[in-house]
């Protein structure tokens, strides 16, 4: 789901997460990769996009979550914004002929909140924030992916819970 605008309304839409990619070489019968994070919005596939503002949308979070931990035993820490039940990430969307309305959220380097964890975070937006992203210039939107989201702000949660789940695994309890 994300929140774009529409003739001057907000609106929330459902879409696909992720850019469809057709890479070079590909059989025009294969199923293009899906892009789901913009690393840099100046590089060619985003910057069309990027500059014209009814491009731009929120992408609604409750929490985020990155894998932690050795490989093959990968957990999910959650990450959310303190106080914020409901925060935005910075995304763009577009129709594709592939999937229809398509949506992507832009990352930016992390903050000292998330370093423990990963090395990239989504472009978290203030809620003060959402007009000039919306409808700010093109280098408003490069300062975004530029930021650094506040430490303070970034409340972090790690879990047991698995990052992969594995396929015919089966619960200790399911066998008895």
């Amino acid at each position: 789901m994300v929140v774009r605008e529409e003739a001057g309304a907000r609106i929330l839409q459902s879409m696909v997460w992720g850019f469809p990619l057709r890479l070079k070489g590909m059989s025009p019968t294969a199923k293009p990769k899906p892009v789901n994070n913009i690393a840099d919005l100046t590089k060619p596939m985003w910057v069309g996009l990027a500059r014209k503002p009814e491009w731009r949308c929120l992408i609604p979070l409750t929490g985020f979550a990155e894998a932690e931990g050795a490989k093959g035993s990968k957990t999910r820490t959650w990450f959310s914004v303190k106080d914020a039940p409901i925060f935005a990430w910075a995304g763009l969307w577009r129709d594709s002929a592939e999937w229809g309305p398509v949506y992507s959220g832009v990352m930016t380097d992390c903050n000292e909140a998330i370093r423990p964890v990963h090395d990239r975070m989504p472009v978290l937006l203030h809620r003060d924030d959402h007009d000039r992203w919306l409808h700010g210039s093109f280098d408003d939107i490069l300062g975004f992916q530029a930021r650094c989201f506040p430490d303070d702000l970034i409340v972090m949660e790690r879990t047991d819970e698995p990052w992969v789940k594995r396929k015919g695994a089966v619960e200790q309890a399911a066998l008895f």
